[in-house]
């Protein structure tokens, strides 16, 4: 089995808010990947004494502990579990009901002799590739089919669409979103390689419209996953200005990050 981890922060002098790792049980069966994109919060109050790099790092280390100690533990199970344990370090001190409260996007994959797990919740991406290169994206795309009327300004997303029916979901202070996220099993056989991408390592297809899903594929397996982050801040630097062809884009340098794995 062949694994690469690649996260680097939007920019060098702030926080790296991602989260990811590799878990590879001592029994040498299996494995299983956690990476999360925490939400970086507006300039306004959050409710929370906590950073989003305090909240991904207890959220991750959650998920890779149970992901791997517990192997018949389904995914979104895990999700709320850690999600629980998370609120708990500081519900006594943090308004969790803020919708601002630290929060952040979830790709999970787990794999064992018999088959491939899986669980997406909001904009990071994971890619499955079969056997004979059949690519399947896993994309949770609530939030980007919503209109762009909906996401004019911090105040309408967080009454309206963050968390709520209608709108999309993140992982933040409420075990129950769990069962809100996309999951699935498919046979270990079925699954040769998996990539785990959050936002801002995507915009290679997403934003600025480098390839498909299978041509980012193969640009990390030739070239690792390093590669597609360079590729992505070149293309970041030469649209500083905010060309139009890429609109949408939320912040001119994003944190990115890369798990890929070859099974």
């Amino acid at each position: 089995m062949r694994t690469e981890l690649v996260s680097e922060p939007g920019l060098a002098d702030q926080p790296n808010e991602d989260f990811a790792s590799v878990g590879l049980p001592a029994s040498g069966q299996g494995g299983s990947l956690v990476v999360l994109d925490g939400v970086t919060p507006p300039r306004t109050a959050t409710g929370c004494l906590h950073s989003v790099p305090w909240f991904t790092a207890r959220l991750g280390g959650a998920l890779t502990e149970l992901t791997v100690s517990l192997p018949d533990l389904p995914l979104a199970e895990a999700l709320s579990r850690a999600i629980a344990r998370t609120a708990a370090a500081h519900a006594e001190t943090c308004d969790l009901s803020h919708p601002r409260t630290p929060q952040a996007t979830v790709v999970l994959a787990r794999w064992s002799p018999a088959a491939v797990e899986y669980l997406v919740l909001s904009d990071s991406a994971l890619l499955l590739e079969a056997p004979d290169g059949t690519l399947t994206p896993v994309l949770d795309d609530r939030l980007a089919r919503l209109p762009r009327s909906a996401l004019a300004t911090d105040a309408l997303v967080d009454a309206n669409l963050r968390n709520r029916e209608g709108g999309f979901f993140t992982a933040a202070a409420d075990p129950a979103v769990a069962a809100r996220a996309v999951t699935g099993v498919l046979p270990r056989a079925g699954v040769r390689t998996l990539a785990a991408l959050t936002d801002g390592a995507a915009r290679w297809v997403e934003k600025f419209g480098q390839g498909d899903w299978a041509d980012c594929l193969a640009l990390v397996r030739k070239q690792g996953a390093q590669a597609l982050v360079d590729r992505v801040r070149e293309l970041e630097r030469a649209d500083a200005a905010g060309d139009r062809v890429f609109l949408g884009r939320s912040k001119t340098h994003d944190d990115a990050t890369v798990v890929y794995a070859e099974l």
